[in-house]
């Protein structure tokens, strides 16, 4: 009864992870696999800032419910994005016709989710100590600079949306 206690508390508890980059720190740059809209999307980040800001929202597994629901928050909040400039991309440690499914059903094909491989997990310093093979639940808001202007690092997915939206119109003031 203790482990199914333990267990259950740890599944919902929002644990912070390691350490997240902190604000300030230049993105690690990246190029990747994922998907948009249910087809092939190659990922360059240094080209992605070319047009603007990246929220990098990394989330731990595609179709569980946390991740689900901030899926479809991010979908809802993508015209706003757009309209401050900003990118949104996911990333995890799923693979690619997971992650081509989960564009279509939970991000609704309003933006890119990518593969988070475990070089750029370590890089990004989202690997999940409780468990290995998954990222943190942590968002990045990155200037067109490069530079993180934002970290929100919560296994609580409720307000990474808010959190990112708030930073990226900062960033037009």
């Amino acid at each position: 009864m203790r482990a199914i206690l333990t267990a259950f508390v740890l599944a919902t508890t929002a644990l912070p992870a390691a350490a997240a980059l902190p604000q300030g720190t230049k993105a690690p740059q990246f190029v990747t696999n994922g998907a948009v809209g249910g087809k092939p999307f190659r990922l360059d980040l240094k080209q992605q800032l070319r047009n603007g800001p990246v929220v990098l929202y990394f989330f731990p597994k595609a179709f569980t419910k946390g991740c689900t629901l901030e899926a479809h928050a991010f979908s809802e909040a993508a015209p706003e994005f757009r309209k401050a400039g900003a990118r949104v991309i996911g990333m995890s440690a799923d693979d690619i016709p997971t992650l081509k499914k989960f564009s279509t059903e939970a991000c609704r094909s309003a933006f890119p989710v990518a593969r988070a491989t475990p070089e750029l997990m370590r890089e990004y310093k989202v690997v999940w100590k409780e468990q290995p093979g998954l990222t943190t639940r942590t968002s990045y808001v990155i200037a067109q600079d490069g530079r993180i202007v934002m970290v929100h690092d919560d296994l609580d997915w409720s307000q990474h949306v808010a959190r990112t939206l708030a930073a990226v119109k900062a960033l037009k003031r």
